[in-house]
């Protein structure tokens, strides 16, 4: 059988083509993992991971929500151990001690009913923290301020009950702000 000389031209072509193809997915790669794509692991304040503790105090509450303080401080708990940058300490006093004061727990709307703009669709439910971090041996205050936390609600036919369903968001995500706040602090 004769042999086209064309198919073989056509296969040396293809088999270069797919070469060089792999050897650019090589050196992308390569160059990706060197350069580190920009992320880093660990606390990005200078400090080491766990080389400090932090014992979170149970927060006092101005709100009239019932509960509202024991969803804080576990979700500041939880959001501290999955940080790393401190041990979290329960059973002795840690090298810093977290306190804090609920403010306000507030509702605002934010939509309307398309045929009645009286009445709201949907809410933006807030809780508003004090919240003081000191070291225990000086008792130097290494950050004292107001955090925000909130979530976006929608209305059904029951307010309290989507409010209480909310709270656990909210909660999570103003432990998720004092936790970023406390991390990147460069004390």
């Amino acid at each position: 059988m004769p042999v086209s000389l064309g198919s073989a031209s056509r296969a040396s072509t293809s088999e270069a083509a797919s070469d060089g193809f792999m050897w650019r997915l090589w050196l992308g790669l390569v160059v990706a993992l060197v350069s580190g794509c920009a992320y880093s692991l660990g606390p990005t304040n200078g400090q080491i991971a766990g080389a400090r503790s932090i014992q979170v105090r149970p927060f006092t509450s101005n709100a009239l929500e019932p509960r509202l303080t024991e969803y804080v401080a576990n979700s500041l708990r939880k959001n501290i151990q999955r940080d790393g940058t401190f041990r979290l300490e329960t059973g002795h006093d840690g090298d810093i001690i977290l306190t804090g004061a609920i403010l306000r727990f507030d509702r605002t709307e934010l939509s309307f009913q398309p045929a009645d703009i009286l009445t709201p669709r949907d809410y933006r439910v807030s809780i508003v923290a004090a919240i003081t971090a000191r070291e225990r041996v000086t008792g130097k205050v290494l950050v004292s301020r107001e955090v925000t936390g909130y979530s976006t609600v929608r209305v059904g036919s029951d307010l309290p009950s989507a409010e209480r369903q909310a709270v656990p968001l909210i909660a999570d995500d103003l432990g998720r702000k004092i936790t970023s706040i406390l991390s990147e602090s460069p004390w």
